[in-house]
């Protein structure tokens, strides 16, 4: 089974075990999310991709399918500097949502998957008495290909 197919078949029983199913339009929406997975699209952005295998599809839909993704962990919500809303594919077995590099020059959105801040939940939970269930960090920054671009610039 390809890897797609296989988390269809992890997604669709999620989805059954919280009373959805997956429908033609939601299988079509989780198929555009897992074949972009490294990026970070808006719903308008996954409706246009969407679309072009399901002509009749709505933008409400793809709408509300993501907002129920969310909802069902899913897929994660996420904002950046921009002000939209990306959805991005929550890792299969992840413990918590992954963290970002945003170049602020470019605007490119790198993933980073290792779990770096344990050490500081386990002091939050101690010290403030307080049970971390998710963290979000971005780390804004400019990335490796501008910092070459300046310095060709530069020389």
């Amino acid at each position: 089974m390809k890897p797609i197919e296989t988390s269809l078949l992890k997604i669709k029983e999620s989805l059954h075990d919280a009373g959805y199913k997956l429908t033609s339009q939601r299988e079509a929406t989780m198929k555009v999310l897992l074949e972009k997975e490294s990026e970070h699209m808006s719903a308008e952005e996954i409706y246009l991709l969407v679309k072009k295998v399901n002509p009749d599809i709505g933008l409400a839909t793809v709408y509300r399918t993501l907002e129920m993704l969310t909802e069902l962990e899913i897929v994660n919500k996420v904002s950046f500097d921009d002000g939209l809303a990306r959805y991005d594919l929550k890792k299969d077995g992840a413990k918590h949502f992954h963290h970002h590099l945003l170049c602020t020059q470019c605007g490119d959105i790198e993933e980073v998957h290792e779990d770096l801040l344990e050490e500081i939940e386990a002091i939050v939970e101690s010290r403030f008495q307080f049970l971390v269930k998710d963290h979000r960090l971005t780390f804004h920054g400019i990335c490796k290909k501008c910092q070459d671009q300046e310095k060709k610039g530069i020389q």
